[in-house]
């Protein structure tokens, strides 16, 4: 059982297709969704990132464009992204009400 704070992670045998999509549109890339968990996901990308803004985007799990997640870039690690989940409401996952 996963402590307070924490969400259980699901690892996908086979990287899942997806895309991430700048929120205006501008840009698009292919990844591999390897895990995700109710806060967050480990993509793999397919091309080059650099010069894309990745302080918010979409990560779009459905070729429609119908599901889709608003993101946060976390870290890099080589050719993986670790996202954060961003709820509507809040910029950031650490922003809490006292």
């Amino acid at each position: 059982m996963p402590k307070d704070g924490e969400s259980q992670r699901v690892a996908f045998e086979r990287p899942f297709p997806v895309q991430i999509m700048a929120i205006d549109g501008t840009w698009r890339r292919s990844c591999k969704l390897k895990e995700v968990s109710e806060t967050g996901a480990t993509l793999q990308v397919e091309t080059a990132i650099e010069g894309l803004s990745l302080t918010e985007f979409f990560l779009v799990l459905s070729t429609m464009g119908l599901a889709y997640r608003r993101c946060q870039l976390d870290r890099v690690n080589g050719d993986e992204l670790q996202v954060v989940f961003l709820r509507q409401g809040r910029k950031n996952k650490k922003s809490k009400d006292a």
